[in-house]
C-alpha cells in the first residue's frame, strides 16, 4: 500500500462511522471519489475550526470594565493604524471628551493592531486624549462583533447600548453629537 493509500486509510478511520472491520476492507481500496471527499470535509473543517475563536478565547479577552462607568456614557471606539477614517474619528472623539467629559461622557479606544508599534506610530500623528486598551489578539473585537474600523458601540447610563456605528463620516457630527447630548441629559 503506498503511503498517500496508508494516511487515506488513517483518515477514513476517523471519519468513517462503520464497524471497524468494514472500515479496514473499506480503505484498503484505492482512494475513490467517496474517500476524496470525505477528505475534503476533514481538511475544511480542520481550517474553520483552527479559524475559529473557542469560547474559552473570547472569554479569556481583556476586560474593559464598562461596570465601573455605570451612570455615565461611555463611548468604547474599535479603531486601527490603516484606519482611513480613523484619521477623522478620533480628533472629533477628543473633542465630544472635552466637550462632555465633565458632563459624564467616558471614551474608550480600542486598538486592534496585531503590532501595538503600527499603533504607537499612528498615535504620533493623531494624539489619542482618552483611554486606549490593546486588543492585538482581536478577542474584544471578537466579543463585540466588529465588522469594520472604526466602529463604535455608545452606552448610556444605564448601562445598555444605545448606538453603533460602523465607519465615520464628517456629515453625521451633529447626528452623532445630538446623541451623545440626548444621553448626557
Amino acid at each position: 500500500m503506498c503511503a498517500f493509500n496508508r494516511k487515506c486509510r488513517i483518515l477514513l478511520e476517523v471519519l468513517n462511522p462503520d464497524p471497524p472491520n468494514h472500515r479496514v476492507a473499506h480503505c484498503d481500496r484505492p482512494l475513490g471519489s467517496s474517500a476524496l471527499r470525505r477528505w475534503f470535509a476533514f481538511a475544511i473543517l480542520l481550517l474553520v475550526i483552527s479559524s475559529t475563536p473557542s469560547p474559552a478565547d473570547v472569554a479569556a479577552a481583556p476586560s474593559l470594565g464598562l461596570e465601573q462607568y455605570r451612570g455615565r456614557v461611555v463611548v468604547v471606539d474599535f479603531w486601527a493604524s490603516w484606519c482611513t477614517p480613523c484619521r477623522r474619528s478620533i480628533p472629533w472623539l477628543n473633542e465630544m471628551r472635552a466637550k462632555y467629559g465633565e458632563r459624564g461622557l467616558v471614551i474608550i479606544g480600542v486598538n486592534v493592531d496585531k503590532d501595538r508599534r503600527d499603533a504607537e506610530q499612528f498615535l504620533r500623528d493623531v494624539p489619542i486624549e482618552f483611554e486606549i486598551v490593546y486588543d492585538s489578539g482581536g478577542k474584544l473585537a471578537t466579543r463585540y462583533q466588529v465588522e469594520g474600523m472604526p466602529s463604535s458601540y455608545v452606552y448610556g447610563r444605564n448601562g445598555e447600548l444605545a448606538a453603533r456605528h460602523l465607519g465615520f463620516q464628517n456629515a453625521k457630527r451633529p447626528e452623532y453629537e445630538s446623541l451623545l447630548g440626548r444621553l448626557l441629559k
